[in-house]
This record gives structure tokens, C-alpha cells and sequence, in this order.
């Protein structure tokens, strides 16, 4: 691997772009370089890894501790790639990608623009929004950024800490601050109960995947060393006299005051198609996450003619799947490239379709368990659902009532909801929501917010000296 230092040092053309340095990108990286294609990987973070192994080449942390074994098997894919022949920018933003494979490339005050044959997104997942009532308090995080924290730097929140929400990483952090010697004072589950008849179904493929075995060990550790608050409901968090009072209801009961000084909240991932979107890549519904997911072939080959996805960017579907679907991706950027042909692509790439569908098959009971309840989805009516023009869910009802505004695009013209710096990140899916229980239809069926370049801030400065 070849670190580049600035955007002055990347090539003018590369045979594949990639977008991305989490397991997917790194993986199809890894794999593109043993073909002898010209390989750019591109990434935000200062060192590859992505979320999931976010640290982990300079983790503060002692290996096979506190992390667990999943998070500490990324270091083989890191070392893999740090042996690729390939170049790699860090802490570097693509802000725009066209359908002609132009990526606009920006670090440092410095932007760019290149060109590649093909391209993989390997954009990952973000947290859901999770809008609640005081959930831009100070003391209120999401778990995903303080899992992160003790990933790079070792810190953990110390005192009365309380987990909120639901999920497989809620339980896998919850695990982890065990681990580390600060147990959560309490979670409160905010996960409905299915019914058996869906559940039942799904049991057999679920049983017979390691989702079962740590799974099912990890809760019981969990509960074993937490208080758990199941059912609960009406959630909403104020300042209290010595930090954070969580009111909430569980189980139709009456109303509960939990005091802490941290809330960290949780109610699953989802793709974050923001790049992808720009690109122009379709995507459509899942009703079973509850989210938008690109549309794309098995190996990753989206609408826009050169242009891939990989990893949970594609659909949620974890690390090892990530990295399954990166090297799919690479291997059919070798074949339309003319690296190697379609019988060659097909033989590499059996095992790990095989291998993608069984996981699909095993996590479905995953996402029924803890598919969050609509409630949450759209959040707290006073709570603020676009935290950047600050836009209430009570003031999007009231204004979709009154103008009949059939989806979030037309909604911006009157409130302005996702034209600030986050782009719709934090605010589009709950918007969508909203707007979609106000007309009685599907999210799936409404227009989801449209997303304009720059994906992410630059300065006028920088966007001024680009050479084009």
C-alpha cells in the first residue's frame, strides 16, 4: 500500500475507485491489487478500518480484550491491505461522484478531480436517528460514537451510564463496557415482542449460524451483570439536578424517572447512501430494516453503468458479509476491466454468494427482533428531527397537513428540512417517516430527499481553485 500525502499526489485516472476503508473496501482493495489494476482507496478516517475496526492499527487496548474476538479478527484484513499494491488517500472526502466516474476529492483545503473505470462504494452504515425528547442533550450520545471512543482512545463514560434503544450492537457495546470493568447501570430496551408465528419460521436458519452461539452467550453475560428494562415506551430525558433524568413508560405502566449522567442511545444501523445517491444509483425500500438500500446484482453492479456497491452501504448485513461483498466487487471490476473472464469471476466468486446468502437466511430473525417500533422510527413529537435548521416532528405534521406536501422534497420549501450541512443524513428516513404515517401510505411509496453536491461542507475557497 502506498499512503499518498495529499490530493496533488493521486494519478489522474485509476482503472477503480474506491470509496471507503472498512472491511468492504479494504477487502475489494486487497483483491483488485492481484489483478495489477491501478487501485485508489479513498477514506475519511485517518487510518483504515472503518467503523467496525474503527483503531483498531493503533488501539490504546490490549488484544483479545474488551473488544472480543470479531472486532480484533479486522487486523488481518488491515495487514492484508497494508501489502497491497495499491494507493491510499486518508482523511480524505469524495463530496461528489458523477455517472462518468469522475470522483471530486478534497483534504486539506485541496480538492480534486480524477477519473476511474469503475468504481466501488464502500460507504458503510450510520446509526438510525433515534429522535426522542432531549436527545441533543448534552450528556446524550449514540452508541456507535462512544463505542468508537473506546476503540480509538480506551475511554469509556464512568458513573450512571444507561444504554437506551435496540439492537445487536446495543447488547455488543453493552458486553464490552462489562468487559472493560463499567457495567451500564441500566438498558431499557425499546424492542416490541413478535409474535411467534414470525418468529418460528426463522428459528431453524438462525439456529444453525454463529449468530446463535454469541448471540444467545452475550445476552446472558449482559443481563446477568445490568438491570434490563424491557417494553418500554414514551421516552423522554431532561436535565436533572446532579445530570440526566430518563422518563419513560414500560409495559403500560406508570411513568419511571431513571437518573444518570450519560444516555447513550441505539435503534440499529442503516446504509448511508448519501455517495450513492449523488452517483445517481436507484435504490428502493426494505420494509424488513425499515430503511432504503441500493438496488444491485450480486456482485454489487448498481443501475449507473460502472459504479458498485459493498458492505452494509449495500444492506446491513455485518462485517464478514462486508468483506464478502468487496471482494465480489472487485472480482467483477477485474472481469468488466477484462482481467480476468466470466467463467474465471463466476469459480472466485461462488463460495462467497453461497456464503452471503446463508447469512442473509440466519439474520432475518435478527431484523424482526429488533426491527424498531414506529413510534421511535418517527420519534418524539416535541423532539427535534432535523437538528440542523431545528425542525420540531410536531412542526413537519402540522406542515404537512396544512400544504399536503406529498414527500420530503417538496417539504423543503417550507421548512427547510435537510438543507443543512448534514445533507438529510440525521433527519431523512424520520422525515420520510412522518410524512408517509400523515398520508396513511408505505415510506416506500413516497420520493425519498433528494441529495445535491457537495454531499458534505466545503469551503467556497476550495470549490473556487479546483482545476477542471
Amino acid at each position: 500500500m502506498r499512503r499518498l500525502g495529499a490530493v496533488d499526489e493521486l494519478a489522474a485516472t485509476y482503472d477503480l475507485a474506491i470509496v471507503g476503508a472498512g472491511p468492504a473496501g479494504l477487502s475489494a482493495a486487497v483483491t483488485a491489487g492481484q489483478f495489477g489494476l491501478s487501485v485508489l482507496l479513498v477514506d475519511e478516517k485517518t487510518a483504515p478500518g472503518g467503523q467496525i475496526y474503527h483503531g483498531i492499527a493503533a488501539s490504546p487496548l490490549k488484544r483479545g480484550s474488551i473488544l472480543g474476538p470479531d472486532y480484533w479478527s479486522g487486523a488481518a484484513l488491515v495487514e492484508g491491505f497494508a501489502a497491497a499494491d495499491v494507493d491510499y488517500l486518508a482523511g480524505a472526502m469524495v463530496w461528489q461522484l458523477d455517472q462518468d466516474r469522475h470522483l471530486y476529492i478534497g483534504a486539506d483545503g485541496k480538492s480534486r478531480r480524477i477519473a476511474a473505470q469503475a468504481v466501488i462504494l464502500a460507504t458503510g452504515a450510520q446509526e438510525r436517528p433515534f429522535p426522542i425528547e432531549g436527545w441533543t442533550r448534552p450528556g446524550v450520545m449514540g452508541v456507535g460514537a462512544a463505542q468508537m471512543l473506546l476503540k480509538s482512545s480506551g475511554l469509556i463514560a464512568e458513573g450512571r451510564v444507561v444504554l437506551v434503544g435496540a439492537g445487536p450492537l446495543l447488547w455488543l457495546f453493552a458486553a464490552q463496557m462489562i468487559a472493560a470493568g463499567s457495567p451500564p447501570s441500566a438498558i431499557l430496551s425499546t424492542a416490541a415482542t413478535p409474535s411467534l408465528g414470525r418468529l418460528i419460521p426463522l428459528l431453524p436458519s438462525f439456529l444453525a449460524s454463529a449468530y446463535a452461539r454469541k448471540g444467545l452467550s452475550l445476552v446472558q453475560r449482559v443481563r446477568r451483570a445490568s438491570r434490563l428494562v424491557s417494553s418500554v415506551t414514551d421516552l423522554r430525558i431532561e436535565t436533572g439536578e446532579s445530570g440526566l433524568k430518563i422518563a419513560y413508560r414500560a409495559g403500560g405502566q406508570a411513568e419511571r424517572i431513571f437518573e444518570a449522567e450519560h444516555v447513550l442511545l441505539h435503534q440499529g444501523v442503516v446504509p448511508n447512501l448519501n455517495l450513492i445517491r449523488s452517483a445517481g444509483c436507484t435504490i428502493a425500500w426494505d420494509d424488513a430494516q425499515a430503511c432504503w438500500h441500493p438496488i444491485a446484482d450480486d456482485w454489487g453492479a448498481s443501475s449507473v453503468e460502472g459504479i458498485a456497491v459493498a458492505g452494509d452501504g449495500a444492506g446491513i448485513q455485518g462485517a464478514e458479509t462486508a468483506a464478502r461483498r468487496g471482494r465480489l466487487a472487485a472480482l467483477d471490476a477485474a472481469c468488466r476491466l477484462g482481467r480476468i473472464d466470466g467463467a474465471a469471476r463466476d469459480r472466485a466468486g461462488a463460495e462467497d454468494i453461497a456464503a452471503i446468502g446463508k447469512d442473509a437466511k440466519a439474520r432475518r430473525l435478527l431484523d424482526v427482533l429488533y426491527r424498531p417500533t414506529a413510534a421511535f422510527r418517527m420519534g418524539s413529537p416535541k423532539a427535534l428531527v432535523c437538528r440542523c435548521e431545528e425542525v420540531t416532528g410536531e412542526r413537519i405534521r402540522q406542515v404537512v397537513r396544512e400544504t399536503k406536501a406529498v414527500g420530503p422534497n417538496q417539504l423543503k420549501t417550507y421548512l427547510r428540512c435537510g438543507m443543512g450541512p448534514c445533507q438529510g443524513r440525521f433527519c431523512a428516513l424520520t422525515v420520510n417517516e412522518i410524512i408517509a404515517e400523515e398520508r396513511g401510505i408505505s415510506p416506500g411509496k413516497i420520493e425519498p430527499m433528494r441529495v445535491r453536491p457537495p454531499i458534505k461542507p466545503i469551503t467556497v475557497a476550495e470549490f473556487a481553485a479546483l482545476d477542471l
